[in-house]
């Protein structure tokens, strides 16, 4: 069992793509390499999992129940969760880079997992950046003398980043047939949406807003999910400029987010009911046509992405063209 789990997390490096070196050969017995390179050794194979609300939720999906978790919000206020009894899980924080040490030894992980994002537009992972969900180096260093860390990377496609986070769950045990199930649901979920974005090509813009500072508009080449509906067909809007993953937009200048379709962060702090009554966003087409939606971060595998991607093509094929 040992040998079989080691073996599927090393095929992790190779599905990481150029961002991520490959395996070594010595990857042998109860050593593996992950997303980033960092060889881990476990003693056994890992039965109690910690990590990122993001890729918890996602093994979940797949049968793999965590023992502790912390993230961008506490696990009690995800919504991903949802109908998840969450009563045996330890929230180790509430906010982003909170996490509560003591807690996260108490609950013993055998593994703690989470992601790895790009820092620029080429896809560079900087081995010096903390992994996403801690606040800096010696947070996660302090974490990792507790449990060993894997990464998964969130780059490419979603559909690579869901292969990884399947591979991962078989290798942390998961039903293999709740991974065959999602697997086939997201291939039928991505087809319907081809179809629907061939019929109507409305343009997308997916973006978070802020009071003070207006639109943060995401590049689809730097969002794996956006990119893998940008496959598809789906017109996502993109505004360009030299940032990695948003191009910022002042509430004076949203006319320039030409977009029929506007999907809004809900992990922002501007509420949907705000947005739709700042002044010079109501003006714009998409609002006035009442075709603003939730953009929801879901989870990495592939029962969630189906769910999400039936949502959006339900909208698309409803959408008319404003601009």
């Amino acid at each position: 069992m040992v040998r079989a789990f080691l073996s599927v997390l090393v095929l992790l490096g190779v599905l990481a793509g150029c961002a991520t070196p490959a395996p070594s050969p010595a990857d042998t017995g109860r050593s593996f390499t992950d997303d980033l390179g960092h060889a881990v050794t476990l003693p056994d194979r890992p039965l109690r999992v910690a990590g990122l609300t993001d890729v918890v939720a996602a093994l979940w999906s797949y049968g793999v129940t965590p023992v502790a978790a912390f993230g961008f919000t506490g696990i009690s206020q995800d919504r991903r969760f949802t109908g998840r009894d969450v009563s045996g899980v330890v929230e180790l924080g509430r906010e982003y880079g909170t996490i509560d040490l003591e807690a996260l030894a108490a609950a013993r992980p055998d593994v703690i997992v989470t992601n790895a994002y790009p820092v620029d537009n080429a896809g560079t992972i900087d081995p010096n950046a903390p992994l996403y969900g801690f606040t800096d180096l010696a947070q996660q260093q302090a974490a990792a003398r507790i449990a060993p860390i894997v990464a998964v990377t969130m780059d490419g496609s979603a559909v690579q980043v869901v292969e990884r986070t399947e591979r991962l769950a078989a290798a942390l045990g998961a039903d293999p047939a709740l991974i065959d199930a999602g697997r086939a649901e997201y291939a039928a979920a991505r087809e319907r949406l081809r179809g629907v974005a061939a019929a109507h090509p409305v343009v997308v813009a997916a973006l978070a807003a802020y009071p003070a500072d207006g639109l943060y508009v995401a590049r689809p080449a730097d969002d794996p999910a956006l990119t893998s509906y940008a496959d598809l067909g789906v017109r996502i809007l993109d505004l360009g400029g030299p940032k990695y993953y948003w191009s910022t937009v002042s509430w004076e200048n949203v006319g320039s987010v030409k977009a029929d379709v506007v999907l809004e962060s809900q992990i922002d702090p501007m509420p949907a009911a705000e947005l739709l009554a700042q002044p010079t966003f109501a003006t714009q087409p998409a609002a006035r046509s009442g075709q603003v939606y939730p953009w929801i971060f879901a989870s990495m595998d592939g029962r969630s992405q189906a769910q999400y991607i039936d949502q959006l093509a339900e909208r698309i094929a409803a959408a008319h063209k404003v601009v």
